[in-house]
């Protein structure tokens, strides 16, 4: 039998990427994301079965939990949803930015790791291991200038998949955090910056090869294919041209003369 995973974001970037690849290794695949005309396109073109939901609501949380419960095991949850909104100076924050990004990275984690949890135990106990995956970001390990929210919500993620990893010890059931650098897709920057387009290009311009959503994608798919008593606690992955989280290469990659 195929091994069923959960991927929330699953309508777009990373989180579709994920879709791809893990049905290209042969998973079922529940993709989640808030649109359901996205995810009506994901389901025809990879064949995952599509649920929308809201994951900061805790009412969606439940319907998609109960439908996972009534059409079968869970024995992977991977979450990419979340993402960040502006690029502010810490005294020039806005507050309703900073709630939507904790709600959306951290709460909407929780929510639907407590939610399924018990399937995923339930996964483990027949299957002998089952997966926890949360795609967090190098944000999560350094500051920058005008990141401090996203830092925050991000650094609270990882805080939780730590915790969720010492919890969960003595159980067959592997938490993994993926922490992707610059990963350059459609719509992160866009939306991190209200929909300017000169804007989010900017942030690209003059980077070679940057990481796209299917880099990521394939580590994820790695990661939970792998044998079920390895458990790779936390993955670093940075385009070459990205040192460090400020320590950006503009222009061609070339060897010192």
């Amino acid at each position: 039998m195929s091994r069923r995973a959960v991927v929330t974001g699953a309508s777009s970037g990373i989180g579709r990427a994920t879709v791809e690849a893990l049905r290209a290794t042969g998973w079922d695949v529940v993709a989640v994301a808030r649109r359901a005309e996205r995810l009506a396109e994901v389901e025809e073109q990879t064949g995952a079965a599509a649920f929308a939901a809201d994951l900061t609501k805790q009412q969606d949380v439940d319907a998609l939990a109960g439908w996972l419960g009534e059409t079968g095991p869970v024995d992977a949850l991977i979450h990419v949803a979340g993402g960040a909104r502006g690029a502010d100076k810490v005294e020039d924050g806005k507050p309703d930015d900073w709630q939507w990004m904790f709600d959306a990275n951290v709460m909407s984690a929780q929510r639907v790791t407590a939610a399924l949890l018990p399937q995923l135990r339930r996964a483990a106990a027949s299957s002998g291991h089952a997966d926890t995956v949360f795609v967090t970001s190098t944000a999560a390990q350094g500051a920058y200038p005008g990141g401090a929210g996203y830092n925050a919500a991000k650094a609270g993620e990882s805080m939780l998949a730590h915790a969720l990893r010492l919890e969960l010890n003595g159980e067959p059931i592997r938490v993994i955090e993926i922490a992707p650098g610059m990963v350059h897709t459609d719509e992160f920057t866009l939306n991190r910056l209200g929909g300017d387009e000169t804007a989010a290009e900017k942030v690209y311009a003059g980077v070679d090869a940057p990481l796209v959503a299917s880099d990521v994608a394939d580590v994820i798919a790695y990661a939970v294919n792998a044998p079920g008593h390895v458990n790779l606690d936390l993955i670093t992955m940075r385009p070459v041209a990205q040192s460090a989280q400020h320590l950006l290469a503009r222009g061609p990659l070339r060897v010192r003369e």
